[in-house]
């Protein structure tokens, strides 16, 4: 199932040639195109994957035996799939215990939960426009077990391209600044780096 949110490129043409289902959207925001996705799914089991990120048959397998073991939901760390400069790497070095380990969010780019979690929790809070999967795996962790799998997800690292420590900098002060600890974006006009056509 592809949820294919107003992509100018080959997106939808590239999944229906692969054998996917292909949805149309059109709402350009990240929460509305994972709930359409999965209310157009048939199975009792979800996982939302971003168009960017490589999803392994390890990390598949451990989610699924996570789920069977009573887990509501859960997702996995972030690593990038090509090199990146040194500073992002450092970022990460601090961001993902701080994130995965304390946090225990999952990464917007692979979540994953039972139906009836996600049922439960009412999906993605789509008053949200970026930060929607904190606020998902904060519902999940009320509702029952969520787990950060061993596996790792393999994403791009396209949002630091052509971007300084100092761009990121300033990004992230606006963004706290605007959201405080909630880490919700509820306004498009706030969400430009995730919004914005820059690649």
């Amino acid at each position: 199932m592809v949820a294919n949110d107003s992509s100018t490129d080959a997106t939808a043409a590239i999944a229906a040639q692969g054998g996917a289902r292909v949805i149309e959207v059109l709402k350009r925001q990240i929460a509305g195109a994972r709930n359409a996705g999965a209310r157009a799914a048939s199975g009792e089991t979800l996982v939302f994957v971003d168009a960017d990120t490589h999803v392994g048959a390890a990390l598949v397998k451990e989610a699924l035996a996570a789920l069977r073991s009573g887990a509501v939901g859960g997702g996995a760390r972030v690593r990038f799939h090509r090199a990146v400069p040194a500073w992002v790497s450092v970022f990460m070095w601090v961001f993902t215990p701080l994130y995965f380990g304390m946090g225990r969010w999952a990464a917007g780019c692979f979540v994953f939960c039972t139906r009836a979690a996600f049922e439960a929790v009412g999906g993605f809070d789509e008053g949200t426009y970026a930060g929607e999967e904190v606020h998902f795996s904060r519902a999940l962790k009320r509702l029952g077990r969520f787990v950060i799998v061993r596996e790792w997800v393999a994403t791009s690292p396209r949002k630091v391209d052509n971007r300084t420590f100092w761009d990121m900098m300033r990004i992230n002060f606006q963004v706290m600044r605007s959201v405080g600890f909630d880490l919700r974006i509820k306004r498009r006009e706030d969400a430009g780096f995730w919004y914005e056509d820059r690649r």
